[in-house]
């Protein structure tokens, strides 16, 4: 099969596309022909050879890729046969395989793709949707919020958008440069603004017309984070779930008493440790993309032979929405 291969940590010319052998099912699993695999920005981190979080990195040689959808191949033992020819998307753990034309899952991990949804959706809402389902649980948005939403093109962020408006909420997205400011508005958002440009805190104020946002869905951190938060009016809270700019969101306790701010930190262990697990909200995300209440945005597919384009240009922020790699 085609897949690619990384034989060192660094830049994105480390990702080789190459021949290799068929993986094959184990005990409890099955072999996927893949149709999608998802791209993470978390992938690009562990391809550079920085720490993943709380895992180690993966032994090389390695095939990245963490998400796939597509049909199940063949099954291994102990796994019912009827799963094969089915139509499936899968969370593979972490660098896992699944930049490749074939996978291995596990069958534990599987779930069947409804009819509403295409490959590329299914994959993106396997892990950035469940990540959103998380977030937007904690950040429990209500009709009378005004909910900003920086990266607001991104794979989170555009389901952000549709969540807020989805609970009557005002949406504000900000994202980086015209054409991606009008996806957002495409999306539905009330107010939409480029925070590239000087003084976009100040547009979004006047576009509110004396309201403030009373949640920041926190994805980015740096200075966008900390001007997000100087804008959050009093009771208003911070829903922190990572850093793409560098750094967190910098803030004091006294920022906290002063505001009458409160700060949850969703992703990692909290996420991890919830009731139901990650598979319970992998089902959830899944039901409320067929209902076309959170629907993914995908950016146009890259061919696998060009992961290392996906990976610079996830990482340049030029993609809008989930990239996907389509074998």
């Amino acid at each position: 099969m085609k897949a690619i291969r990384q034989h060192e940590f660094g830049p994105a010319e480390v990702l080789r596309h190459e021949e290799a052998p068929d993986p094959v099912p184990g005990e409890g699993q099955v072999l996927v022909e893949v149709a999608a695999a998802g791209v993470h920005l978390l992938d690009t981190v562990i391809r550079s050879g920085e720490s993943g979080g709380p895992f180690p990195l993966p032994q090389l040689p390695t095939t990245p890729g963490r998400e796939v959808a597509g049909t199940v191949a063949t099954t291994g033992p102990g796994v019912d046969p009827s799963w094969v020819g089915r139509p499936v998307v899968a969370h593979l753990g972490m660098a896992s395989g699944g930049y490749a034309a074939l996978a291995v899952a596990a069958a534990t991990s599987l779930h069947e793709i409804p009819d509403t949804l295409t490959p590329e959706q299914a994959v993106a809402t396997i892990g950035t949707g469940r990540t959103a389902v998380g977030i937007l649980d904690a950040a429990e948005i209500e009709a009378g919020d005004v909910v900003l939403v920086p990266a607001a093109a991104g794979g989170l962020g555009s389901l952000f958008i549709q969540a807020a408006r989805g609970a009557g909420a005002v949406a504000v997205g900000l994202a980086g440069g015209p054409e991606k400011v009008e996806r957002v508005r495409a999306l539905g958002a009330d107010v939409a603004v480029d925070y590239r440009e000087p003084g976009w805190p100040e547009r979004v104020l006047a576009a509110l017309e004396g309201r403030k946002p009373t949640v920041l869905l926190d994805g980015v951190g740096g200075e966008v984070g900390r001007a997000g938060l100087d804008m959050l009016d009093v009771g208003g809270r911070i829903v922190m779930f990572g850093w793409t700019s560098g750094t967190v969101t910098p803030f004091t306790s006294a920022d906290i008493a002063a505001g009458s701010l409160s700060v949850v930190w969703v992703t990692g262990p909290r996420m991890m440790k919830r009731y139901g697990g990650l598979r319970g909200l992998e089902t959830r995300a899944l039901a409320e993309a067929a209902a076309g209440r959170l629907v993914p945005v995908v950016h146009p597919p890259f061919p696998l032979a060009d992961a290392a384009a996906a990976h610079r240009a996830l990482v340049g922020r030029e993609t809008t929405g989930k990239v996907v790699l389509a074998p």
